[in-house]
C-alpha cells in the first residue's frame, strides 16, 4: 500500500483538479514514436538518452545556449572571438598527417565575402558522413588565424541549413544532448511540435500563494521560454540556469520532493515502535568497563541522540555519518547492546563478506565477555552451518547477528528483531533496506498498528547538509565530526607523470620496511576511447618492472565475489605486498599495515571518492601517504580540486568542496541516491531554492498534514506520480 493511500482514509469525492492532474500524466506518457516526425526508428535512438515519452522530451532541457542573434560575414570575423557564420561548404577532404599518424578532415566555407577554414582532428569518419560539398551550413566556434590570410575554426559546431530553417539563423539557440545521427535541428523541431500539442498538459498546480511569494511563472510558460527563448532574453542568466524560467522549473522539482519527505517523516512518527529503556546492571554499563579507551565527545553526543530515539515509542530512523576511523562501529555496538538488554535481537548488515567478517571479529570478543550469543551469516558459509545458524536465529537463540545481503535473500527470520544496523548504507538499495526491516515476524504488514524495529544507518561518506537534507530529509542525521586521539592524518601529495620514478621509489621504500601498498587505476582494462592506464595491464607491467622484487596482486569489480574476497584475504594476511586495484577497494577492510596508496589519473575521480580511497591507509600506528598522479592538468579548476586533497583531511570539508566543484553525483552514485530524478535542479547550484522549497512545503503540510483539502488534491496526484514508489518505501529511509 502506498504511503499516500495510508493518509487517504476518509478520501473526499472525485474532484475536478484531482481528475485534471491524472489526465495530464496520462497524456504526457504518450510514446515519442507517435509524435509527428519521430517514428519508431528515431524513437529507439532517443530511448538511448532515456527519452521515451512526450514528458521526457519536454523535460530534455538545453544544457547551454548560444548567442546566434548576430550572424557575421566571414570577412568581418574577429580572431579570438566565438562567432557564427552561414555559408556554403565548397571544399571537403580527408588528409593524412604523418606527424599525428591519423587522418584529419578539412573543409572550406564561403559566404561571398571571404572563406573560412574548418578543421576536425577527431571523429573524422563520423564527420565525413555528416558533411558534403555544396551543403549550406551554420557554423559556430572560436575564430583562429589559419594559413595566410584565411581564418579558421577548429572543431566547429555546425548545422545543416535546410529550407524552412531560416528562422533559426538569428536567435538564442538552445543546445541539447542528442544521440549520434540525429541533427540538433530535428530535436528542436520535435520539441516545437511537443510544446504546441502537449504543453497545456504540463501539471502547473503549485498553490497560487506560493507561486506569488516565490515570483514563479506557470510551468507551461517556463518550458516554452527554456526551449524557445525570446531574442531579448538574458543569455548570461540562461547559461547560469538562473533565468526566471529555470528558477520556476527547479522550484517545482524541489517542492514536490520536500513535500514527499515531509510526508514520510509525518508517516513515520505515526508508526508504533519499541521503547528501549536502560536498566540497572545493564550491558551498556558493563561494556563501558570493558572498553580499553574513552569515547570521544562526538561519540558520546551521537550515542545520546541514538538513545533518545530508542527510548521513543516511534521507530528510530537515524543515519550516522563520519570519516573512516571516527568510531561509528563502536557507537552502533552500544546501540545494539541497548536493544539486547531489553530482550531483543540485533541484525547488522554489511555490503561485503570481508567487511561483515571484520565487524564480527572485532565485536565477538566483547560479545563473548558479556556472555552474549552472536553469529555470522554470509553467502559463502557451508550449507549445513548456514542452515543451523538460520534455525538458531529463528528460534531467538542468537542475540547479535552480522551478515551480508544473504540475510534478506535466504529466508532468515529474526522473531525478536529490535534493531537493524546497515553499514556503508549507500551501497544498498532501498529495497534491501526494507528487506532488513522486515526480517521480524511482524513483517507481513507495514500498517501503523504493528511495531517496527529501529533502523540505524552508517556511512563513511560524509554528506554536506544541503545534500543530506534532500537524500535523508525524513531521517535524523548524526555526524561524528571528531577523530579519536592519536590518529595520524594521511599525508597527501600531488605528482605529475614525469615524477613517476620518484613516486615508485617512495612505494618501494615503504614496502621494504615490511609495509604494504595500494595502486589504484580508474579502468579495469584498456579502452580505445579513453587513453588511460588500466589496472589489468599495469598489474602485469608493475610486477615485471618497477615492483618486480615484490608480490603484486590484482583486484577489480569484474571479478566474482569469491575471487575478490580471496585476493583481499591474501593481502590482509601479507601474502601480497602491493595490491593493484580499481575503486572496488573504496569500501574495504582494515589493513593497518598498508601505509601508502598511489592513485593514477587522480583527475578522473571526485574528491569524496579520493577521500574514501585515502581512508584505506593510515589505519595503523605508522605514518601513511596518499600519492595522487595527474596527467598534465591544464584546467585550473581540476588542479584546484586536487589541491584540496593536499591540504584538507576533514571528510565533511572535502565533501563540501566536492559538492561545490563537481556536483552531487560525485558524492553518491546518482541512481542509488535518487538524484537522477532531478531533471534540472542541482543541489550545489540551487541550494537557496532547496531551502525555500523546503520551507514552503513544510508550511503547507502544517496547514494540511494529509493533503486532503480541496487545494491539495492536485498536489497529491503529482506527488504520487513523481515520488510514489519512493514514498511506498519511505519507512526505511
Amino acid at each position: 500500500m502506498n504511503l499516500l493511500d495510508h493518509l487517504s482514509i476518509g478520501k473526499p469525492a472525485y474532484e475536478p483538479t484531482h481528475a485534471l492532474a491524472k489526465d495530464c500524466w496520462r497524456v504526457l506518457q504518450t510514446p515519442l514514436r507517435f509524435l509527428k516526425g519521430v517514428g519508431p526508428k528515431r524513437a529507439l535512438q532517443l530511448e538511448g538518452l532515456g527519452l521515451k515519452t512526450v514528458e521526457d522530451l519536454l523535460y530534455h532541457l538545453p544544457f547551454r545556449y548560444e548567442d546566434r542573434r548576430q550572424i557575421k560575414k566571414i570577412h568581418h570575423g574577429t580572431i579570438g572571438q566565438e562567432e557564427s557564420f552561414v555559408g556554403k561548404l565548397i571544399a571537403l577532404e580527408k588528409r593524412y598527417i604523418p606527424k599525428r599518424r591519423r587522418q584529419i578532415l578539412v573543409g572550406t566555407l564561403t559566404d561571398g565575402t571571404g572563406s573560412l577554414g574548418l578543421v576536425w582532428y577527431h571523429g573524422t569518419p563520423y564527420m565525413a558522413k555528416m558533411l558534403w560539398k555544396g551543403q549550406e551550413l551554420l557554423v559556430h566556434g572560436k575564430v583562429e588565424r589559419g594559413l595566410g590570410i584565411q581564418k579558421r575554426i577548429v572543431h566547429p559546431e555546425f548545422e545543416s541549413i535546410e529550407p524552412g530553417d531560416e528562422g533559426e539563423r538569428e536567435r538564442i539557440l538552445p543546445i541539447y544532448l542528442r544521440p549520434g545521427g540525429i541533427p540538433l535541428g530535428a530535436i528542436r523541431r520535435w520539441l516545437a511540435q511537443a510544446l504546441g500539442e502537449y504543453s497545456n498538459f504540463l501539471p502547473s498546480f503549485l498553490p497560487e500563494a506560493i507561486t506569488r511569494r516565490q515570483g514563479l511563472m506557470d510551468l507551461r510558460k517556463a518550458m516554452d521560454q527554456l526551449h524557445q527563448p525570446y531574442k531579448t532574453a538574458d543569455l548570461f542568466s540562461l547559461n547560469r540556469f538562473a533565468s526566471p524560467a529555470h528558477r520556476s522549473v527547479i522550484f517545482d522539482e524541489f517542492f514536490y520532493l520536500q513535500l514527499g519527505l515531509g510526508l514520510r517523516r509525518k508517516y513515520r512518527s505515526a508508526l508504533q515502535g519499541i521503547s528501549f529503556t536502560p536498566n540497572g546492571e545493564s550491558l551498556t554499563r558493563r561494556m563501558r568497563a570493558l572498553l580499553p579507551f574513552a569515547l570521544t565527545s562526538a561519540q558520546e553526543r551521537v550515542l545520546e541522540e541514538i538513545y533518545g530515539d530508542m527510548a521513543s515509542s516511534r521507530p528510530m530512523q537515524r543515519l550516522i555519518q563520519g570519516d573512516v576511523g571516527s568510531g561509528k562501529t563502536i557507537v552502533a555496538w552500544f546501540a545494539a547492546l541497548r536493544a539486547i538488554e531489553n530482550g531483543f535481537q540485533v541484525v547488522c548488515m554489511a555490503p561485503t563478506e570481508l567487511l561483515a567478517e571484520q565487524h564480527f571479529r572485532n565485536l565477538k570478543g566483547f560479545a563473548d565477555r558479556l556472555a552474549l550469543s552472536s553469529a555470522l551469516l554470509t553467502g559463502s558459509l557451508p550449507v549445513k552451518t548456514k542452515k543451523e545458524t538460520t534455525a538458531q536465529i529463528g528460534r531467538g537463540e542468537i542475540a547479535f547477528i552480522v551478515g551480508t545481503h544473504a540475510l534478506i535473500q535466504e529466508g532468515v527470520h529474526v522473531p525478536r528483531m529490535g534493531l537493524g544496523i546497515i553499514d556503508e548504507q549507500h551501497r544498498f538499495g532501498v529495497v534491501q533496506r526494507m528487506g532488513l526491516q522486515h526480517l521480524a515476524n511482524w513483517r507481513a504488514s507495514s500498517a501503523p498498528s504493528l511495531p517496527q524495529p529501529d533502523i540505524l544507518l552508517m556511512s563513511a561518506t560524509p554528506i554536506p547538509r544541503s545534500l543530506a537534507m534532500v537524500l535523508y530529509g525524513d531521517l535524523e542525521v548524526s555526524s561524528l565530526n571528531e577523530m579519536p586521539p592519536g590518529r595520524i592524518p594521511v599525508k597527501t601529495k600531488l605528482f605529475t607523470e614525469k615524477e613517476r620514478s620518484g613516486l615508485y621509489e617512495l612505494v618501494r621504500e615503504e614496502v621494504r620496511k615490511g609495509r604494504q601498498a595500494y595502486v589504484v587505476y580508474p579502468l579495469v582494462e584498456a579502452s580505445e576511447r579513453l587513453h588511460l592506464r588500466d589496472a589489468t595491464r599495469m598489474a602485469e607491467e608493475l610486477s615485471q618492472a618497477a615492483f618486480r622484487e615484490f608480490r603484486v596482486g590484482l583486484i577489480h569489480g569484474r571479478m566474482n565475489v569469491e575471487e575478490r574476497e580471496q585476493v583481499m584475504r591474501r593481502f590482509k594476511e601479507g601474502a601480497l605486498q602491493i595490491l593493484v586495484a580499481t575503486t572496488v577497494i573504496e569500501v574495504g577492510i582494515d589493513i593497518p599495515n598498508s601505509t601508502v596508496m598511489v592513485v593514477e589519473h587522480a583527475e578522473r575521480f571526485g574528491l569524496s571518492q579520493l577521500h574514501q580511497l585515502r581512508g584505506r591507509v593510515g589505519r595503523g600506528k605508522d605514518p601513511s601517504q596518499c600519492l595522487l598522479v595527474h596527467y598534465g592538468l591544464s584546467n585550473p579548476q581540476a588542479l584546484r580540486r586536487l589541491k584540496v586533497m593536499e591540504t584538507e583531511h576533514d571528510g565533511f570539508m572535502v565533501a563540501e568542496a566536492d559538492l561545490s566543484l563537481r556536483g552531487p553525483g560525485e558524492l553518491l552514485g546518482t541512481r542509488q541516491s535518487g538524484l537522477a530524478d532531478f531533471r534540472l535542479a542541482n543541489l550545489a547550484r540551487d541550494s537557496h531554492l532547496l531551502l525555500e522549497s523546503r520551507r514552503e512545503a513544510l508550511e503547507w503540510l502544517a496547514k494540511d498534514p494529509t493533503l486532503m483539502r480541496q487545494e491539495s488534491l492536485a498536489l497529491r496526484e503529482i506527488l504520487k506520480y513523481r515520488w510514489g514508489s519512493r514514498l511506498e518505501l519511505g519507512a526505511i529511509g
